[in-house]
């Protein structure tokens, strides 16, 4: 068949689709781990977020939060909602911008985001170490290219 749409002749030579699959399958992997503690994987990187900003001394926002993450508007803020109802972030009005949010874990909040990181670190650990170091460093490089100049 020859009047398909695709500019691949097979799917594997699609980088689209490599990158779906890759992030599909490290994914469920994270998932698996975080589900036993309730929150979804984007709530963890909300909340390892929130860690590394609060030992960087960054004034957090949901702005903030929502620029470092890439993740969209309405997910961060049902993601801080809950996560709030859990007992495991704060949320209150910022004392200079009364339209912004400060944000900061919770006692609850640090202590299983500390617990978690290590845990989703050896994930990460396990699943790119397919990858020789050189390979690596080549593919932070590509992603962080790819995710520095977007459009959105």
């Amino acid at each position: 068949m020859t009047d398909l749409p695709f500019g691949f002749d097979r799917p594997e030579n699609s980088p689209g689709f490599l990158l779906w699959q890759t992030t599909m399958i490290w994914q469920r992997q994270i998932k698996k781990v975080l589900e036993i503690h309730e929150i979804s994987h984007a709530q963890f990187v909300i909340m390892a977020t929130l860690l590394w900003f609060e030992a960087h001394n960054y004034d957090t926002t949901q702005t903030l939060i929502i620029n470092w993450s890439k993740l969209d508007k309405m997910t961060v803020s049902k993601s801080l909602k809950k996560l709030v109802i859990m007992g495991l972030v704060n949320r209150i009005e910022h004392e200079a911008d009364t339209r912004a949010k400060k944000v900061s874990l919770t006692k609850e909040g640090k202590k299983l985001v500390h617990k978690l990181v290590p845990i989703i670190e050896k994930i990460d650990e396990n699943f790119f170490g397919k990858a020789s170091n050189l390979e690596q460093k080549n593919l932070i490089n590509i992603l962080s290219k790819l995710t520095t100049h977007t459009d959105e």
